[in-house]
């Protein structure tokens, strides 16, 4: 069974079927230009990694709550725990 349904082209893709030389230059560099800007826009793909990670951590917590709350403590003594050492061989 197939579907007539056009399938949605990226847009770091170049379309296939173009002869005209201008018009696949340009569809060329469009593509390309498409691709630095999703690989260079570091902010954005930050913001989607921590979007998943916090989406994870939501999940985890949902799912076993006493855990999560032991997890957040022990992190909470490792930050502490590591001030306190640096603070200490500072001031020494």
């Amino acid at each position: 069974m197939s579907s007539d349904a056009p399938v949605p082209l990226p847009r770091t893709a170049v379309p296939l079927g173009i002869t005209d030389p201008v018009e696949k230059a340009r569809a060329e560099l469009k593509a390309t230009l498409a691709a630095i800007e999703v690989k260079a826009n570091v902010p954005r793909r930050l913001s989607v990694k921590i979007d998943d990670a916090i989406d994870t951590a939501r999940d985890f917590q949902r799912r076993s709550p006493a855990l999560a709350a032991g997890a957040v403590i022990l992190a909470a003594a490792s930050v502490g725990a590591a001030v306190w050492a640096f603070v200490r061989s500072y001031s020494r």
